[in-house]
């Protein structure tokens, strides 16, 4: 089971009540709009006891169809790692 935004917005919603269900959403954009912005932009977003999402760049490479058996030239890329932080692990692995 997946968390979504929907579920992030609702238990803001319920913990915040004092703040609208709209003025949730509207943090829940905002949060994830900056988050998008400064990784597009190459930069790692930290959240601290959470973990750092990190933007690596991928040199190009040779890959192997398997099916096929042909070599085809993979582009260079970015791709985003996830590294959770000590307290983080430490509560996902004592359950």
């Amino acid at each position: 089971m997946s968390l979504t935004k929907a579920d992030l917005v609702q238990q803001i919603y319920q913990t915040h009540p004092n703040l609208t269900k709209s003025q949730c959403s509207d943090s829940v954009e905002n949060f994830l709009s900056i988050s998008k912005s400064s990784m597009i932009a190459g930069k790692s977003l930290l959240l601290s006891g959470f973990g750092k999402f990190n933007i690596k760049d991928k040199n190009p490479r040779l890959a192997r169809n398997l099916k096929t058996g042909s070599v085809i030239m993979l582009d260079a890329r970015r791709v985003v790692t996830f590294k959770p932080a000590g307290v983080l692990r430490s509560r996902i692995n004592s359950d």
